[in-house]
């Protein structure tokens, strides 16, 4: 499978920590091992899938959406203000 990052999911996965970027590459790991595992989202976010995940003791959210060949990976960060930025990069 094709693994197509937006540029604002790139830009999001550089400021993580270093202690944050092997839980984040894991998760990518199993999204592509079984894609349908995120949450799927209604209204204006449909067709997007969100796969949360705990690094540490805070919980990340990977926003998605995939077909047959290629996963895209459009967000990454912690629950606050996460819809509202990612309905931004929708629109």
């Amino acid at each position: 499978m094709n693994l197509v990052q937006t540029r604002y999911f790139r830009h999001s996965y550089k400021k993580l920590k270093a202690n944050q970027i092997k839980p984040v590459n894991d998760a990518i790991h199993h999204i592509l091992s079984d894609p349908p595992c995120g949450e799927k989202n209604k209204c204006y976010l449909a067709g997007v899938l969100v796969y949360k995940f705990r690094v540490q003791d805070q919980q990340f959210l990977l926003a998605y959406e995939y077909n047959k060949e290629t996963l895209f990976l459009l967000a990454i960060g912690v629950h606050e203000n996460f819809y509202r930025d990612l309905k931004k990069i929708r629109s």
